[in-house]
């Protein structure tokens, strides 16, 4: 995984678009950001500047008039250096968190558009990680990273001009030291880039598994399996710790080479300049003048290298941010041109062919017709393809061979929010989010009026259970509506469905759930309510759909019966077998 890691340097492409995207667009800013950087080192000089006419004309000649201009000096220094530091701070690094915040807006925007398949794919503890953490690194090319980059190169070649002038033997003597530091840095870091781009791979794995143990936490403890999954979670922080052990020992190398090789320059330096005093080859103010400017040319060189690592992380977050960007959205699908009106909700199959894996079939010819406002029933053994079917007609997924029609549209070409807009679901594992449950009934018509909402509460049979909470539809609900039966949370669902009022109703598993006397009241309310509304309904329980206008018995991704519940009954072939087996049980 590291050998194949190693070669995925950011490339020119993720350098282009970052350019583009990020700094092109706040070039203004930047280039106020690189003008109050070139104020605030060149006023950080005027310290070390003074020391030589401190030492060689104050302290040594006396001179009290030259010490008030020198005391001036660097108090004005120092008030443009701190208001400098100040304002860079402020504008930049606000800027770089709000560039963040766009980002996170920017992927999140764009994974909730892809299609039901990658999220089949991909962890969601992965996703949430490419959305929080993998962004959070270009800040350091909108903040202060660059412009202090740009920063210490400008320090670092004046004070390189000023220890020349200075002497120019001395410079040379600190010059090669650090040139094979610079030497050193480089091999370091084409080390150290695959790295950082390797930990956050395994950040978003391990977070990624993190979040579904914590969300089942239930089965976990039912299963005892709580050493389990504390032993795949230090399996995951040990790759994550032997990472940055890699990481910090390429880098401590780094900073010990740098001391080893500029503790002997430093060295050297007092040697030779004692030696040059002694012989008055140089004044003692020259000399700490000197030392004063070498370190203002050897700090930047340092810090650039920590900024070199921070730059280098923030091009392998956005190598991966760009990753998901450059995933095709379900929406930008050219061949969906078609905007649907006022139809009517006739559903038909037309030799309708499936696999989620090449060679592997999951739906072979399948054929039925769902007129506007009856409904269908779905039934057959697990796995049959029903719930494919049923997504198929909610559009979550395309066909590879026939046609799926709404009213005689294919609905390949349909845009999907002209179609899902009038698209109820009722899935086999309801989600609803922590808060009440007056939110979660609402969250599919967040503008219905409180009778609409009570309405829907009432032929869902939600208020049987809320009327003995004190707080009412106002009771939270907890994650995942973990405070709820399977039952209560179902008819949330429901009634969660039927405010939304929509044409199409897809109920998979719809009443699973509930108890025998609940699931009689919601198929009597149901039976008025779906009026109008053509329905695909998918059950085990057999008892569900005898009211079904179609029932389709799917096998083995055919349909091998199809009719009403009595005539079916009288073919006694397999919805005979199934009906008859529910009813020994």
């Amino acid at each position: 995984m590291c050998q194949n890691s190693k070669t995925k340097k950011p490339s020119l492409n993720t350098v282009k678009i970052a350019f583009d995207t990020i700094i092109r667009p706040r070039r203004r800013l930047l280039f106020f950001g690189l003008v109050l950087i070139v104020i605030n080192r060149l006023s950080g000089m005027v310290l070390p500047g003074s020391t030589k006419y401190l030492i060689d004309d104050v302290i040594t000649q006396g001179d009290t008039n030259l010490l008030t201009w020198i005391m001036l000096a660097l108090s004005v220094a120092i008030v443009i250096q701190a208001v400098t530091s100040f304002v860079l701070t402020k504008l930049l690094s606000v800027e770089a968190q709000h560039l963040i915040s766009l980002l996170r807006l920017k992927v999140q925007r764009h994974i909730v558009y892809l299609p039901i398949n990658y999220f089949d794919n991909t962890k969601s503890g992965e996703l949430v990680s490419r959305i929080m953490t993998d962004v959070e690194g270009v800040r350091n090319l909108v903040g202060t990273g660059v412009v202090q980059m740009f920063g210490g190169i400008l320090t670092s070649i004046v004070a390189l001009a000023i220890l020349i002038n200075i002497n120019a033997l001395l410079t040379l003597y600190v010059v090669l030291p650090l040139i094979l530091f610079g030497i050193v840095s480089l091999k370091a870091f084409r080390y150290i880039r695959p790295v950082f781009r390797e930990r956050r791979k395994i950040n978003a794995e391990v977070t990624g598994r993190l979040t579904e143990s914590i969300g089942g936490i239930r089965i976990i403890k039912g299963f005892n399996a709580e050493k389990v999954e504390i032993g795949v979670f230090e399996k995951g922080v040990n790759r994550i710790y032997q990472n940055v052990k890699r990481s910090l020992t390429a880098t401590s190398l780094v900073q010990s080479v740098g001391i080893l090789l500029i503790g002997s320059a430093g060295v050297g330096i007092f040697w030779l300049g004692g030696t040059m005093i002694i012989q008055d080859k140089m004044t003692v103010g020259e000399l700490i003048a000197f030392v004063s400017f070498l370190a203002l040319l050897v700090a930047p060189i340092v810090q650039m290298g920590n900024i070199g690592s921070q730059i280098t992380e923030a091009f392998a977050g956005l190598d991966r941010t760009q990753e998901i960007l450059k995933t095709a959205r379900e929406d930008q699908d050219k061949t969906r041109t078609e905007v649907l009106g006022d139809f009517s909700g006739h559903i038909t199959f037309e030799n309708v062919s499936f696999s989620y894996k090449k060679g592997d079939p999951i739906l072979k010819n399948i054929s039925f017709d769902a007129p506007a406002g009856s409904v269908v029933a779905l039934v057959g053994s697990s796995g049959s393809g029903k719930t494919t079917m049923a997504g198929l007609a909610a559009s979550f997924l395309t066909p590879d061979e026939g046609v799926v029609s709404m009213d005689g549209i294919d609905l390949s070409t349909v845009t999907l929010d002209s179609y899902r807009s009038r698209l109820g679901v009722v899935l086999q594992e309801n989600f609803l989010y922590e808060g009440t449950i007056r939110e979660n009934i609402l969250f599919g018509n967040p503008s219905a009026t409180e009778e609409q909402l009570q309405d829907a509460v009432g032929a869902a049979h939600v208020r049987e259970f809320t009327d003995r909470f004190d707080d009412g539809l106002e009771t939270r609900i907890g994650e995942r509506g973990v405070k709820l039966s399977g039952g209560q949370r179902q008819r949330v669902a429901i009634a969660r469905a039927l405010l939304a009022d929509p044409k199409i109703l897809m109920f998979d598993e719809a009443t699973s759930n509930l108890d025998t006397e609940s699931e009689l009241f919601i198929q009597n309310s149901l039976s008025e309510l779906l009026k109008g509304r053509t329905t695909i309904v998918i059950a085990h329980r057999l008892s569900t759909v005898q009211k079904a206008d179609q029932i389709l018995v799917v096998e083995d991704g055919e349909i091998v019966e199809r009719g009403i519940h009595d005539d079916l009954l009288e073919k006694q072939g397999r919805y005979f077998s199934l009906y008859t087996h529910e009813a020994r049980i």
